[in-house]
């Protein structure tokens, strides 16, 4: 589990079933290893305009784009760590900046506008965001995480995401993981994660396998699907920011 709080990067993503999953772990084999945290899941909130502009013109594939999200690692409790994240993308490079803090004090900021008690650049960042296009929680995405980093290269991430899954209610991390299901149960969300090139041992693997980067986003595939109907037609000219 990444615990950095700043940090860039390039992420391509795959859609995997559990043969191709298999397959490459085999041709990993003694390349990478579990990350320390090895199997865990992955809660978000992600936040939006009332009308849900920011993933609106994420889908349009602009050169630069923004997320909000509210994540934990596992269903925390008020005084367990939650990461309030700015995530943004520009020319294909991730930048992610994050604060961490007690899941209570994190719902009073950003959800009833408490100040932070250590309050930071960061903080001040996601304020801003959070007041300018005025965000509000959307939407809560989960998923079941198996995490591996690379034996020489300790840059490389590779994360396998199973069960994803949805809900539109009791928008708090708090409130469990339960919810719809976002993928049919065979689908497998495989990442690469990596400061630059990947090495050309899994290049090659990749290619052998004929496995190739898929345009896949969480939130992007829940708006589509389950929530862009809640709200009408917009001008396709309508500008904004957003993230997938």
């Amino acid at each position: 589990m990444d615990v950095r709080y700043c940090f860039q990067r390039y992420e391509k993503k795959y859609m995997l079933d559990p043969g191709q999953m298999e397959t490459l772990l085999s041709g990993m084999e003694g390349r990478i290893r579990p990350d320390a945290f090895g199997r865990y899941t992955v809660c978000n909130i992600y936040y939006d305009t009332q009308d849900l502009r920011l993933i609106r013109t994420s889908l349009k594939r602009p050169v630069y784009k923004e997320k909000l999200r509210m994540r934990s690692y596992g269903v925390p409790g008020d005084r367990d760590q939650v990461f309030v994240e700015l995530k943004k993308k520009y020319d294909g490079i991730v930048y992610k900046r994050r604060t961490a803090m007690a899941a209570a004090d994190a719902v009073s900021y950003i959800h009833d506008g408490a100040v932070p008690e250590h309050e930071d650049q960061i903080c001040r960042e996601i304020g801003w965001s959070l007041h300018s296009y005025r965000l509000g929680p959307k939407v809560f995405i989960a998923y079941d995480r198996t995490a591996f980093t690379g034996r020489t290269d300790p840059e490389l991430r590779i994360t396998f995401d199973a069960g994803l899954r949805w809900r539109d209610t009791a928008l708090d991390l708090r409130a469990g993981d339960s919810g719809a299901p976002l993928l049919p149960p065979e689908r497998i969300l495989m990442e690469i994660k990596l400061p630059g090139a990947a090495p050309v041992w899994l290049a090659r693997l990749l290619s052998e396998n004929g496995i190739f980067p898929a345009s896949f986003s969480q939130y992007g595939t829940c708006y589509r699907e389950h929530l862009m109907h809640q709200i009408p037609l917009m001008q396709d000219g309508e500008g904004g920011l957003g993230c997938a």
